[in-house]
């Protein structure tokens, strides 16, 4: 989780037509496996930062946002598409995809909800054999490819 000496974490979607920042730790950091948020993220789970909307701010352009059931709306960039917050509708903060943070690595989750929805075989993730990006493309391909997406920071 964000240390108390960090004032400031920033974050945005894959285009960056989207930033935000907040200015405080998060209140919680947890996993949703929820239907609804699997739908949301387009993954197993969803990863969410809860920030309390005083530490929280939009700082470049303005989310598109969808009401995904009668409590709640979802803000993602209507460029690029990428998710980016879970809001109860009149609620007192807004929950930020960790994976839109610059650093995710410093909103780390301690909690998990939705857990009857929870897909079985993500118990074993961190157990599957894995290769880095290097090892699964080679330098030559890897060297290739021109990313079009924001860097993590402005």
């Amino acid at each position: 989780m964000m240390t108390s000496a960090t004032t400031d974490l920033t974050g945005g979607c894959q285009c960056g037509a989207i930033r935000f920042a907040i200015t405080a730790a998060p209140v919680r950091v947890s996993i949703c496996h929820c239907r609804m948020c699997q739908k949301a993220s387009g993954g197993p789970f969803a990863s969410l930062a809860d920030i309390r909307h005083e530490d929280f701010r939009w700082t470049r352009g303005t989310p598109s946002s969808f009401q995904s059931s009668s409590i709640a709306e979802r803000d993602f960039c209507a460029d690029c598409g990428t998710p980016l917050s879970y809001r109860r509708i009149g609620g007192p903060n807004i929950e930020i995809m960790t994976g839109a943070f610059d650093r995710p690595d410093a909103v780390v989750p301690d909690l998990q909800f939705g857990t009857e929805s929870q897909l079985g075989w993500v118990a074993g993730i961190a157990s599957m054999p894995g290769k880095t990006t290097l090892e699964n493309y080679g330098r030559d391909r890897l060297d290739a490819i021109v990313s079009r997406q924001h860097p993590d920071h402005d």
